[in-house]
């Protein structure tokens, strides 16, 4: 066993359970499902429930490809759009730094799961059981192409341009 196989274990241990407590946390943490449908409204995205179901489902679902290294490049893809939502939508505007609410952390995340797409996720993983070896540039650029098409695509669609402020009443009223 190489000690590079390990470090990338460790790394896609801690991002992929990074992500599945962020899933969970917006499914039963908190304010639940309607919490975060509440605040996904609040930053002025559309079809907020259905936007809360779909990072509880993506958060959890990356995390465990993550820790599996189950078709990593697409896993990395996932985490990095919710990180770039969230740095676009609730951290840009307070700047760097995590304890002003900044995008500093959210950075870290995205940009470790971009290295973790380049890097392959090792031997110790689906992915090189199963033989498939998408790592190096093609892995780093597929994480990206799919992050940012998918990133544009969600907000294309479901970004209004000042939040509604009736839908977040409607949630909070469910």
């Amino acid at each position: 066993m190489q000690a590079t196989d390990v470090a990338l274990l460790l790394i896609r241990v801690v991002l992929g359970g990074t992500m599945i407590a962020h899933g969970v946390n917006h499914w039963i943490g908190g304010g639940k499902i309607a919490g975060t449908a509440r605040w996904f409204a609040g930053l002025g995205l559309r079809f907020s429930t259905v936007q809360a179901w779909a990072s509880v489902v993506t958060e959890i679902g990356a995390g465990v490809a993550l820790i599996l290294g189950l078709l990593t490049p697409l896993a990395c893809a996932a985490v990095i759009s919710v990180m770039l939502v969230a740095a676009l939508l609730a951290h840009r505007p307070n700047g760097f730094f995590v304890f002003k609410d900044g995008y500093e952390y959210v950075l870290v995340l995205a940009v470790f799961a971009l290295a973790a797409a380049m890097l392959g996720p090792g031997a110790l993983s689906v992915d090189h059981a199963a033989g498939i070896t998408v790592t190096g540039w093609a892995g780093g650029a597929t994480a990206l192409v799919v992050a940012v098409v998918s990133t544009g695509l969600l907000l294309a669609v479901c970004l209004r341009r000042e939040p509604d402020r009736q839908e977040c009443e409607q949630v909070e009223a469910n």
